[in-house]
């Protein structure tokens, strides 16, 4: 079980969810702020309790759909799109509501996240290459990381802006997998040097993609 590729599969669903999970972590906080903080514990837990289930359901729904012919393939180019975004997109989730009742906060939250988990719930459905208990085990690795960790990994993005490409440079390595391992597709990424190719263009030119379109916003 615990075999190399098991393992790096496992690293790349806990980095994809840690890197994700800020945009969770704003909305946990959001949701909740106008609450008691007695309160405003027991919407946190309930509510990202919540949502992990609703989260591993959506994934699972997900690795059985990419098992559909050529659906892999169209989930690789639309991450690699989302590994982009991540690069290039300042999201403002400022316009969260507050619940003032728990049962409110705990709506808002799970709510939230189930609009905003697409793109996380595609990338761990594609790294997890068709094996469940990675996903469960996976996802309820990282959550508590998200919940506890989330202020470090906050502060971590915008401190480090290095980290964001680490990040988009793991989905894009996710993408890639996806592409190569369409079973379509087989006969053309059997040749190993192709597939290492490619997935290496793909992550390169995410990257550079990416930092070209930072730099002339700077501009």
């Amino acid at each position: 079980m615990f075999e190399t590729e098991f393992l790096i599969a496992l690293f790349t669903i806990i980095a994809i969810d840690i890197v994700l999970g800020g945009d969770n972590a704003i909305v946990i906080a959001l949701a909740s702020r106008n609450l008691p903080e007695d309160q405003r514990n027991k919407a946190i837990l309930f509510g990202t309790g919540l949502a992990i289930i609703v989260r591993i359901f959506l994934t699972i729904i997900a690795v059985y759909l990419l098992m559909i012919p050529y659906l892999r393939l169209v989930g690789g180019l639309l991450l690699i799109y989302i590994a982009y975004k991540l690069l290039v997109d300042q999201e403002d989730e400022a316009n969260i509501k507050g619940g003032t009742t728990i049962a409110a906060a705990i709506k808002t939250i799970v709510f939230a996240d189930i609009v905003m988990a697409f793109d996380n719930v595609l990338a761990v459905a594609g790294a997890a290459d068709n094996n469940i208990y990675l996903v469960i085990f996976g996802l309820l690795f990282s959550v508590p990381i998200i919940i506890w960790g989330s202020k470090i990994i906050l502060y971590g993005l915008e401190r480090f802006p290095l980290l964001v490409y680490a990040g988009s440079a793991i989905l894009a390595f996710t993408a890639a997998k996806m592409i190569v391992h369409e079973e379509k597709l087989h006969y053309i990424f059997e040749n190993s040097v192709l597939s290492y190719s490619l997935q290496s263009l793909i992550i390169i030119g995410t990257l550079i993609a990416g930092y070209l379109v930072n730099k002339m916003k700077a501009a």
